[in-house]
């Protein structure tokens, strides 16, 4: 029998599937998930700081910046999705339809009730993204990532909501 011809008598390779990633299991924070996880939501905090200064489009900044950070963060939910063992999960889908209406709609309202909307979807990533790397719809570092990280963005946008004339 030469190599290119196939052994009658074996079975079939198997479909290949995603190779698991150290990252995907570890609770261990990776780099760059420290620095592309913080770095956006570090421009939140920024943006108050701006808007204390004085600077005139620091508010809307903050308010654009945090939904379009947030509509990411939805997306990032759904890709996840795909890799769920046993397919994509009904709170997958919930969590990712939740965080993108809060962020669209944080878009379109008044700075107010935007950033009202905004600190609700992202403490509800805090909330809930632990939970979904405990089962493996995440990856198991968001169980330590996702709360500190969303704490910051949260203290950022208390203090955009705070600097809001009203």
């Amino acid at each position: 029998m030469t190599p290119t011809t196939p052994n009658p008598g074996a079975n079939p390779a198997p479909a290949p599937a995603p190779a698991p990633t150290p990252e995907g299991a570890s609770r261990r924070i990776p780099l760059l998930s420290l620095v592309f996880g913080y770095g956006p939501v570090l421009v939140l905090p920024l943006t108050a700081l701006a808007a204390w200064a004085g600077m005139p489009l620091a508010l809307l900044i903050g308010q654009i910046w945090g939904a379009a950070i947030l509509i990411f963060l939805a997306g990032i939910t759904r890709g996840l999705s795909f890799f769920t063992p046993g397919g994509t999960h009904v709170s997958q889908m919930a969590t990712m339809i939740l965080r993108f209406s809060l962020g669209l709609l944080a878009l379109i309202a008044g700075p107010s009730t935007g950033f009202g909307l905004l600190i609700l979807g992202y403490a509800s990533i805090a909330l809930t993204d632990p939970w979904l790397a405990s089962w493996g719809g995440a990856p198991g570092h968001f169980a330590r990532l996702r709360p500190p990280q969303m704490a910051v963005a949260i203290l950022g946008l208390i203090a955009l909501f705070l600097l809001v004339p009203r």
